[in-house]
């Protein structure tokens, strides 16, 4: 008992350490940041439990004084767990090199798990061997309060020295089998992936209560037309809520507050320069989201159908907010053509939406809100030699006036500038303005222009010389086949069909993109990841192929992390390449915790029994440090709370992965290092062939390998080069003609490599065996 309280001690002690770094580096404690905490919680004890786990084996097994086996526990565990903290900061690093507003929101758990692990490894090399010591002395003792103790340990002995060393007897005699499995196992989760049963969304954003609902009247609605739409909205609100009130038995509106004069929440793009009086909006408070069985997404999804269009409507939107730094789950642009066009191919989109009730909020960022007057040459005006350019230019300069002169004041300079009085810029100006023909000749501009008058816009974005139109949306989550559904239809079918109809271009941004760009910043994190984690071992290990051992256990890690999905109905996302980072550096741990101690065993013994002895001392400190991680992070798998669930699928990816990859190490990585050293002793032999003092050996071998690659290109390089085989190999094998190229000239390279290697084994064989007679 006190072995654990002192392990366990180590737990406030970095934690403390970690909030004083973030109190100095100006961090927060917030919902991220105590998350960084939290997922510590359990790691933090692993160095301790290393270190602790074998000072109490040198002691039962060694017979080391208690202070003697403290020192030499430290000692010896110095390097691994040193390493093992080292890859887990690493990994956790990686997750700096995520960008964008989706990086920022997750910049404090880098920070703050790095923190813990360092405290705690300070903790474990500084403070811990002298309570250890102590605690191990008395431990030495038989109490009565250690009775349960003592029964444990003891079953857990029969098991570990019965049950599971024949279990590792098995496993490395069948090595092959064994890693076969597993990775039968993992194809099999990465299946249910990619064949659609466990879904991918990538950013769950936490639901608030918040509805909001806007609209704008078209130009020439009057007040009184933007009070009826208001009173429309109010009414099918308070309908809804009575409806949900008698089919859930809640009124799920907290409280509703509507406006005139304009909008609610986000607000509407493009409707800057409408007038005050045709805008609206309404905003809505739910209840909370624990307290209702539905989401707000699908209470704005009926609103939007118990909602009656007033006719002079032009823009009618509701949306249900969301938390986080998430852009809009819909946000296309079209480009390429005039703003009628993309206008039209905006309708178009809006129109194509309308079917799916999980879209909402659609609206464009080109509204009509200007009245334009749209003037053209009559054949009266083309006669007298007008042009629609110069015609723009004369009324341009009567409008807005013409620059004279400047002159300089002082540092500045100044302009004189040649107006109209604005008494005479008043609603009939265009029937009392003469224009000058170009021979001389003043005409009325009436008799020259016809007038058309239209709703037009008053802010046209453009984007490199392109006009340019955004139709932003949001899509509910609540059902992800559905969302990913509207996603799909909306890239396969209406774009394109748009795209065609209009003659326009399209793209697709906003969540999408983030989506895009986040998923290239973790890429780039996983390849530093795993190059330093590398590095690392093989600096400790002084090899450059055995943290191929340690490290191949972190794909398995997706074995976990893809079935814990599934188990619990959560899709992937953001959160779970999160996870999956910082799963990298955690995984490995108790693999090189293994992997060091066999490697010391084979030092003094043969390799397998060195694999069976190793894996079998170390299986208490493998489950130890994987349960407390385990442990300590399962509570939030039973969260209910609305503003928990986006984390949630960091915590399956722990939990889960790392509870698989216990299992995986143990198995995995027994049977990699036996299967490592199946593949070394040939390697050895050939290096031995060809350094050897044996001059006829050395030549063997060398027009082997000659005649392999020979052959190698006489098959595979010919079927790869030219399409087809050499016709002298068809001459000799005909059945390879009826064969596709890559197909036969593969099987006639195996078959011949076989036969030239077994006939080079016959000869080397025989050549042995002379060359013994001899020396009898």
């Amino acid at each position: 008992a006190r072995i654990a309280i002192w392990v366990a001690a180590g737990i406030p002690v970095a934690m403390f350490a970690a909030i004083a770094l973030m109190y100095a580096a100006g961090l927060t404690i917030n919902m991220i940041s105590l998350f960084g905490l939290i997922i510590t919680l359990g790691i933090v004890v692993d160095d301790a439990i290393v270190v602790g786990e074998h000072a109490d084996f040198r002691v039962r097994r060694l017979g080391e004084h208690p202070v003697q086996a403290a020192e030499n526990a430290a000692r010896r565990m110095a390097m691994p767990v040193f390493a093992a903290t080292l890859t887990t900061v690493i990994a956790f690093f990686g997750l700096t090199a995520i960008g964008g507003r989706f990086g920022d929101l997750i910049n404090d758990i880098p920070f703050t798990v790095i923190v813990v692990l360092l405290a705690s490894l300070v903790e474990c090399f500084l403070i811990l061997p002298n309570h250890m010591s102590h605690a191990i002395a008395h431990s030495a003792k038989n109490h009565w309060y250690d009775l349960p103790n003592r029964v444990v340990n003891a079953g857990f002995r029969w098991v570990r020295d019965n049950l599971f060393r024949r279990l590792m007897v098995l496993v490395v005699r069948g090595r092959y089998v064994v890693l076969a499995g597993v990775t039968v196992v993992l194809a099999s989760q990465v299946a249910l992936f990619i064949q659609g049963d466990v879904k991918w969304r990538f950013f769950n954003a936490p639901e608030r209560g918040s509805v909001s609902g806007n609209f704008a009247m078209v130009e020439g609605a009057t007040r009184e037309d933007t009070l009826a739409m208001m009173r429309e909205m109010q009414r099918a609100t308070e309908e809804l809520g009575r409806e949900y009130e008698q089919e859930y038995g809640i009124n799920p509106l907290d409280y509703v507050m509507a406006q005139i004069g304009g909008n609610a929440g986000y607000g509407l793009s493009g409707v800057d320069n409408k007038s005050k009086d045709l805008l609206g909006g309404i905003s809505i408070e739910l209840i909370e989201a624990d307290l209702r069985p539905y989401s707000s997404f699908a209470f704005v999804a009926a609103l939007q159908d118990k909602v009656n269009r007033h006719p002079r409507a032009e823009i009618v939107s509701f949306r249900g907010h969301r938390s986080g730094p998430g852009g809009d789950a819909l946000d296309v642009k079209f480009y390429g053509a005039g703003v009628q066009v993309l206008k039209a191919a905006s309708e178009d989109l809006q129109t194509a939406l309308l079917q799916y009730p999980e879209v909402s909020a659609v609206q464009d960022t080109l509204a009509y809100d200007k009245e334009e007057l749209i003037l053209d040459l009559t054949a009266q005006g083309q006669a007298l030699g007008f042009t629609i350019d110069g015609l723009g230019a004369a009324l341009r300069a009567r409008l807005n006036g013409i620059e004279a002169a400047t002159f300089p004041d002082g540092p500045r300079s100044a302009a004189i500038r040649v107006e109209l009085p604005g008494d005479e810029l008043t609603a009939d100006f265009l029937e009392r303005t003469y224009l000058r023909t170009p021979k001389g000749v003043y005409v009325p501009l009436s008799d020259i222009v016809s007038v058309t008058q239209r709703t037009g816009f008053s802010t046209i974005r453009r984007e490199n010389g392109l006009s340019l139109i955004n139709v932003t949306g949001d899509i509910s989550e609540d059902d992800p086949d559905r969302a990913q559904e509207v996603a799909r239809a909306l890239e396969e079918d209406i774009l394109p069909k748009i795209a065609a109809e209009r003659q326009v271009e399209w793209q697709v941004g906003g969540l999408s993109e983030q989506e895009h760009d986040f998923l290239n910043d973790a890429r780039t994190g996983l390849i530093l990841v795993l190059t330093g984690i590398y590095l690392v071992l093989a600096w400790v290990f002084a090899s450059w192929t055995r943290p191929l051992v340690v490290m191949a256990v972190i794909p398995f890690g997706l074995v976990g992390t893809i079935y814990g999905h599934n188990a619990w109905g959560v899709p992937l996302s953001m959160f779970t390449v999160v996870g999956l980072l910082g799963m990298t550096g955690i995984i490995i741990n108790d693999s090189i915790v293994l992997v060091t101690t066999i490697d010391e065993y084979a030092r003094e013994r043969g390799l397998i029994p060195s694999i069976i002895d190793g894996t079998v001392d170390r299986l208490r400190p493998v489950m130890l440090t994987t349960l407390t991680t385990v442990l300590g992070l399962a509570p939030l798998l039973f969260e209910r709370s609305q503003q928990a669930q986006f984390l949630k699928p960091t915590v399956i990816t722990l939990v889960y992965g790392l509870g698989f990859g216990l299992i995986l190490v143990l198995l995995v990585v027994p049977a990699l290092i036996a299967i490592q050293n199946d593949v070394a002793r040939p390697l050895a032999a050939l290096r031995r062939a060809l350094g050897g003092s044996h001059g006829g050996m050395r030549a063997l071998v060398g027009v082997t390998g000659v005649v392999l690659l020979g052959w190698m290109a006489a098959t595979l390089g010919a079927a790869v080069v030219t399409g087809a085989l050499p016709a002298q190999v068809l001459a000799y094998v005909p059945q390879l003609a009826g064969m596709a190229a890559m197909r036969a000239g593969l099987l006639a390279f195996v078959v011949g490599a076989f036969a030239i290697v077994l006939v080079v084994y016959v000869l080397a064989a025989l050549f042995a065996r002379r060359r013994a007679v001899r020396q009898v």
